[in-house]
């Protein structure tokens, strides 16, 4: 019974060919958009994701001191109760890390050293760079070179110059390539670096880098040495501790725990990302809004073929019911009818998808994707997407056929061949 059903379902929907054709090209063209949006956003996240876990550190000790301040002076209330204040008003102390080589020596030792693969202390400063007529307000960034490789990998992101020169040359800068490109500074050139204390320094351009991450590319590398200087810190100070872990996706605890070991603020790459990463999940949230929304287009289109095919074979329909067929058996010739569109509509919008993703992919033009910039798109080709995406697809197109399909149900054999030959 059922290959007869499906004999005469494949019958109707051959004998309307144009708008059979016509709908099952609408429901490729709405798989393949959603599939290639999908395929965009989540591969702009995992790239993202990707590049921040090999370019940022995984965990951050920034020199803020987490111990606690006492919120309620008072212990009685009412009209008696006196409270003297002295020195209320102190001027901010800004954010530093104390005797930081004690704190490396604890991450090296063997609490740690399963976890904790690599450390860099480093010495942030707002600073402006001139150079001739332009300038540019920029954070400085000084690191001990050797350790903060091992961090970001620096040294592989050098697009000229090399990590040699920067060691061996007095006051050497590398520059992120968006300040290189809006300074025009190209390789051993001569830029003042003017700190907030007002007193300048005469530094020189030892490489350029590129990381793709926006943030990172608008900043400068100097010694660690020169960033104390000019943060006016003594040697024993830094601003900042970075850290490679075994696992940068399994990392809170870990945060944590070294917070309450140093006394400093310690933050993940996530915490430190957390608004990218936040507008990421609305975004997917409203893709995959889209694909139930579009999903619900693609089967009105279905039930409008159904329901012309219902209309238009009444009295074959009323011929099979006398021959036997069930009410039930025709319910489900209408929704197999359904499913047959969705699915031969669906895998063609995944074949087109897998396309369109390919020619995104391929196409060589430099755009910044939000906090990214990258040569081509960043494309994901995750089955999973392609499965989601087609099997809401044909779920809705089997759904929509239902209604058709229960006014075939309902027709009165009686009635529909005696009004056909009036």
């Amino acid at each position: 019974m059922l290959k007869t059903l499906l004999d005469i379902a494949l019958r109707h929907l051959l004998g309307r060919r144009r708008q059979t054709l016509t709908t099952i090209t609408g429901v490729a063209v709405s798989t393949m958009v959603l599939i290639t949006t999908i395929s965009l956003t989540r591969g702009l996240l995992d790239s993202f994701v990707e590049t921040i876990v090999n370019v940022a550190p995984h965990i951050t000790i920034k020199g803020e001191k987490t111990n606690s301040v006492p919120v309620d002076i008072l212990t009685r209330q009412g009209s008696s109760a006196v409270v003297l204040v002295e020195d209320n008003i102190r001027k901010q102390e800004r954010e530093e890390v104390l005797n930081y080589r004690q704190i490396l020596e604890l991450f090296a030792s063997s609490l740690y050293r399963d976890e904790i693969r690599a450390v860099s202390p480093y010495v942030e400063s707002q600073v402006m760079a001139v150079k001739g007529n332009r300038n540019e307000p920029v954070l400085l960034k000084g690191v001990d070179i050797q350790k903060e490789d091992l961090i970001s990998g620096i040294g592989r992101k050098l697009q000229s110059g090399n990590l040699a020169a920067f060691e061996k040359t007095s006051n050497a800068l590398l520059i992120g390539r968006t300040v290189a490109r809006d300074m025009k500074l190209t390789l051993n050139d001569e830029v003042i670096i003017i700190p907030a204390s007002g007193k300048s320094r005469q530094c020189k351009v030892a490489g350029i880098f590129f990381t793709g991450v926006n943030a990172v590319d608008n900043t400068i590398v100097g010694s660690l040495k020169l960033g104390q200087i000019i943060e006016g810190l003594p040697s024993n100070k830094v601003t900042g501790i970075a850290l490679k872990i075994r696992d940068p996706f399994d990392n809170a605890l870990l945060s944590e725990e070294l917070q309450r070991v140093t006394g400093y603020r310690s933050l993940t790459w996530q915490d430190q990302n957390a608004s990218v990463l936040s507008l990421f999940i609305r975004i997917g949230y409203i893709v995959f809004s889209l694909v139930a929304f579009v999903g619900v287009v693609s089967g009105f289109g279905v039930a409008n073929i159904l329901v012309t095919t219902v209309f238009e074979k009444s009295r074959d329909i009323a011929i099979m019911k006398s021959f036997g067929f069930s009410a039930l058996q025709l319910v489900g010739m209408f929704v197999l009818e359904g499913f047959l569109v969705g699915l031969a509509g669906a895998l063609a919008g995944g074949v087109l998808a897998v396309g369109s993703i390919n020619i995104f992919a391929v196409i060589p033009v430099e755009n910044s994707q939000g906090p990214l910039t990258k040569t081509g798109f960043s494309m994901s080709q995750n089955p999973l997407y392609f499965i989601y995406v087609i099997g809401v697809t044909v779920f809705i197109s089997t759904v929509s056929a239902i209604l058709p399909s229960a006014k075939a149900a309902k027709l009165e054999p009686i009635k529909v061949l005696r009004d056909s030959n009036l």
